[in-house]
């Protein structure tokens, strides 16, 4: 992954992405440029077409929050997508460092046990889980027991995957958009760079999602699964940011009570008993 131009990259991306009508411009005739020009996008945040070329091609990396502002209100940014812009402006380019485990409070890990019905991961900032409950582990058994750890490369490198996931292409849009939102401040880290360049070299689909520079964090979301073991299930997940941590997000699965997926969830925890808990995982 080419990490030396992350802000520009994210705004080509977006300006391609940018329908003129929806930017309120008016034009007649064949337009050889997807989205908007430019020029047109200078022209709607008020800099000069030169200063906005130089910050697509990387000669010009630090606008004012000003400017930043004003560039997301010509793409139509929304409040994810204008933070992400905001930090890839603020980056210095120089590498992350990052100390050695990461490790998950035992509290927390305790808390996560106690809920004999509803599945809890922990995950990290690039989409590798952490720690999770008996009930978490046994949800992404197809996955953990494999030895991978990383949601994102599971979705793009593991055929399991799309019979997993029954709606597989939302949740890969889904996912990379969360790792983009996620990694703004990342792009310099070695870890990431290497799952990146893993991804873009063995999966197509995955090189034209990551392109499309999607931003959109996880937060609450209905999800659909097909387990080998107890069939369908429908679980909807919200994301909590584990405040006494660094860059960790608890997420919790929950399925309707009464509903099938509830008794499924059941079924499952039932066949699983026999599973010991994850006081951690370990990532590649």
């Amino acid at each position: 992954m080419d990490t030396r131009n992350p802000l520009g990259e994210f705004l080509r991306a977006r300006r391609e992405m940018t329908s003129p009508a929806l930017a309120g411009l008016v034009w007649s005739g064949h337009r050889r440029t997807p989205g908007l020009r430019r020029e047109e996008v200078a022209q709607l945040s008020g800099v000069s077409t030169d200063y906005y070329r130089r910050l697509e091609q990387g000669r010009e990396r630090n606008p004012s929050a000003q400017v930043v502002n004003a560039l997301a209100r010509a793409l139509d940014l929304n409040t994810e997508e204008t933070a992400h812009l905001h930090r890839l402006a603020g980056a210095t380019g120089e590498p992350v460092r990052r100390g050695g485990g990461v490790s998950v409070g035992p509290s927390l890990l305790r808390l996560m046990d106690g809920w004999l019905d509803t599945p809890a991961l922990i995950l990290d900032r690039r989409l590798d889980v952490l720690a999770g409950n008996r009930l978490g582990y046994a949800l992404f058994a197809g996955m953990l027991q494999q030895g991978e750890t990383n949601l994102v490369r599971f979705i793009f490198l593991d055929p399991g995957a799309r019979d997993f996931y029954p709606d597989w292409e939302r949740v890969a849009r889904s996912g990379l958009a969360a790792l983009r939102a996620d990694s703004g401040d990342l792009m310099n880290d070695p870890r990431l760079t290497e799952l990146i360049d893993e991804l873009s070299l063995k999966s197509r689909e995955f090189r034209i999602l990551w392109a499309r520079h999607d931003v959109r964090g996880k937060a609450h979301e209905a999800k659909r699964f097909h387990h080998p073991q107890v069939g369908e299930l429908t679980l909807t997940y919200d994301s909590f940011t584990v405040d006494n941590a660094s860059h960790q997000q608890l997420v919790v699965y929950q399925a309707e009570p009464g509903s099938a997926s509830r008794q499924a969830l059941a079924l499952l925890g039932a066949v699983e008993t026999g599973l010991p808990t994850l006081p951690a995982l370990s990532t590649r």
